[in-house]
């Protein structure tokens, strides 16, 4: 287990520098001058310009200015963004917010997928089943910004069961209904893979035994079919953590969430370098670390599975 361990942390390295070149790389590539962007309509001297550039170390090539980009993470500076904060202090701001909505919806994701695919999976061809088959089809169909508007309209400016926007801060309870909307749009792939393993253990040869033994449903069932059929569901479920990480942009527009979402856009539209890359390298080493306890939690789901 532990060489097993010490062997994935080791693919972290080419992952982490392969990830940050080809971003920096694309940033680098984009046309125009952020610099000049970043004055606007007001353009300084060329000489104040020339300063600015060789502050955020744009006049070296893109080699050297990614090189020293490294050398800041080794010592643990990230840079600073063209508005004079640090990276790091939009980091520290932005991903928790990022984090507890992720989680919220992994959640809501995770309970509905398991509860849902698994009666679905114990009445499959009848009317639980069907119905279920396509609400997901639907959730899969429809556009998450479609969902997230319908939700922010119907259940927090008409019914008023939830706050339309996120306030400052991003309480727990403003995230509630974001959280809800991505784990909503997220849940029917899950449910139907928990669908198809459930009505796939159900046909295994352990569960016909542990029924010819006399063991009850109520035994058999949780302990034997759905710990068995967990395992597609949480490999996707971790996919799903990494994608919320990255991929939450509309979502935290819409609900004016303060996360990562929109902080990562708005650095991509200015040409902030060393933002971009420095909030894709901590994405990059939280979805090899949700996919590393991901794997390793595959023995307890399945005692058959062991690390060499």
């Amino acid at each position: 287990m532990l060489r097993y361990i010490l062997l994935r942390l080791l693919q972290v390295i080419p992952v982490l520098l392969g990830t940050t070149f080809l971003i920096y790389f694309m940033v680098f590539a984009m046309p125009g001058d952020p610099i000049a962007a970043m004055f606007g309509d007001k353009q300084p001297s060329p000489a104040v310009l020339e300063a600015v550039r060789k502050q955020y170390n744009l006049d070296q090539p893109f080699i050297v200015q990614y090189l020293l980009y490294l050398k800041g993470i080794f010592i643990g500076d990230f840079g600073t963004s063209f508005s004079g904060e640090p990276v790091s202090q939009i980091l520290a701001r932005t991903f928790p917010v990022t984090i507890k909505l992720a989680a919220m919806a992994i959640v809501i994701e995770l309970a509905l997928a398991i509860v849902v695919g698994l009666f679905s999976g114990l009445r499959k061809g009848k009317a639980f089943d069907n119905i279920n088959l396509i609400i997901g089809l639907l959730f899969l169909s429809v556009p998450i910004f479609v969902v997230a508007f319908i939700a922010q309209y119907g259940l927090g400016l008409k019914l008023g069961w939830f706050s339309p926007t996120v306030s400052s801060g991003a309480p727990l309870k403003d995230l509630l209904l974001p959280a809800i909307v991505l784990g909503v749009s997220l849940y029917a792939t899950s449910m139907r893979l928990t669908r198809s393993s459930v009505i796939d253990t159900l046909n295994q040869d352990f569960v016909r035994t542990a029924y010819a033994k006399g063991l009850s449903r109520n035994r058999v069932v949780p302990v034997h079919v759905l710990r068995n059929s967990l395992i597609p569901t949480i490999t996707n479920t971790a996919t799903d953590f990494g994608t919320l990480m990255v991929g939450a942009t509309v979502t935290e527009g819409i609900f004016n969430v303060p996360g990562v979402g929109n902080v990562l856009f708005q650095a991509i539209l200015k040409g902030e370098n060393s933002t971009v890359v420095s909030f894709v390298t901590v994405m990059v080493l939280i979805y090899l670390g949700v996919n590393l306890l991901v794997d390793l939690l595959y023995a307890v789901l399945d005692p058959r599975i062991r690390y060499a």
